[in-house]
């Protein structure tokens, strides 16, 4: 997969959420949260000190989204 065009979908304790790498900012990730009660809402996560962010990198940013989501809202408060 070429770095520039780095677009995934990931799936974190069952929601899905589409991550695609900023071709002119490498290293910045912006993730939407697919699944989730708000369209088009989600996160943007920045790599330091390295090229990019793994797999499991990002799914980690995820879950700590998810943690801090209020169930209520669908939003972090």
């Amino acid at each position: 997969m070429d770095r520039e065009t780095l677009e995934q979908t990931l799936t974190v304790d069952g929601e899905r959420f589409d991550v695609a790498e900023r071709p002119d900012e490498p290293g910045t990730y912006d993730v939407t949260w697919l699944t989730g009660p708000n369209p088009d809402y989600g996160f943007t996560t920045r790599v330091h000190g390295a090229d990019s962010l793994s797999t499991r990198q990002l799914e980690d940013s995820a879950r700590d989204f998810l943690g801090q989501v209020d169930p209520g809202t669908g939003y972090i408060e």
